[in-house]
Order: structure tokens, then sequence, then C-alpha cells
């Protein structure tokens, strides 16, 4: 189903980044691919990176484009990568890097429904738990709500 802000095949089990630069730029690529931004939106993304951090806590880092990149967007999706070890970013330990992308103010909405799942540190070890992409994509599916 394409309407979904985040299909199944959006959610990926990786070992390792190298860096934070490539955790992000791995999650702008699964927007790309999905066409849902243009390939500079990840140029964005590294660029906001680099004013302020998008670390939340709970291991979570959620990594989105600036202002100025809205129009690279074409329609709203999120894109989630769990890592076995966890990047490193800006000293802190991300083992889930969430590419997001909205149109208009559709990310506060997603942004929302991604911290109070992540809000929980229950239900971030059973994120880490999940033995497959599909069991996380499950635990996830509540961002799909409308």
């Amino acid at each position: 189903m394409t309407d979904q802000i985040l299909p199944a095949d959006h959610v990926r089990l990786a070992a390792r980044a190298t860096s934070r630069d490539d955790a992000i730029r791995e999650a702008g690529a699964i927007l790309v691919a999905a066409g849902a931004v243009e390939p500079g939106y990840i140029d964005s993304m590294l660029e906001r990176e680099g004013s302020v951090s998008t670390y939340m806590g709970n291991f979570l880092a959620i990594p989105h484009g600036t202002n100025e990149a809205k129009d690279q967007i074409r329609r709203s999706a999120l894109s989630v990568i769990r890592y076995d070890e966890p990047v490193d970013w800006d000293g802190e330990e991300a083992r889930f890097v969430v590419g997001i992308a909205g149109i208009e103010n559709e990310h506060l909405d997603i942004l929302s429904k991604i911290a109070i799942i992540f809000s929980d540190e229950d239900e971030v070890q059973r994120l880490i738990a999940a033995p497959t992409a599909a069991e996380l994509h499950a635990l996830l599916s509540e961002v799909n709500a409308s």
C-alpha cells in the first residue's frame, strides 16, 4: 500500500553504520528510492544535522531536511533503520534512525506518534528485540493510523 507513511519495505535491519552521516544517507536513500523525496533532500538532512542534532534520546535519531528543502518532498514518508551496533550520534548511542519527510505540517503529527512510541522504555526494548524487519514494522504500525 503506497499511501502508508511507513510501508513494510521502508523498515530495515542493519548490522552497523560507519558514521552518523552514513546512517543519515541510508535513511534518506530509502525515502529517495520510494519516490517520496528528491535526491537533494539527503543533503538537506545532513545540513540540518550540522546545525542541530536530531538525536532524541532512548536510542532514537530522527534526521530530516531543512525548511528550505520542503520543495524536495513529493509525499510524506518515513524510513526506519535499526542498527545492531549503536551509531555514535555526537556522543550519544543511536540504534534507530528514522528518516522523515512531511508535506506541509504532516511531519509534526508523524513526529508526535514516533515520540510517543519511543518515550516508553519498555516499548523501545521490544523494538530492539524484534527479530525481523516485519516484526519491527508491526510494532511501529501505529504511525500509519490517520
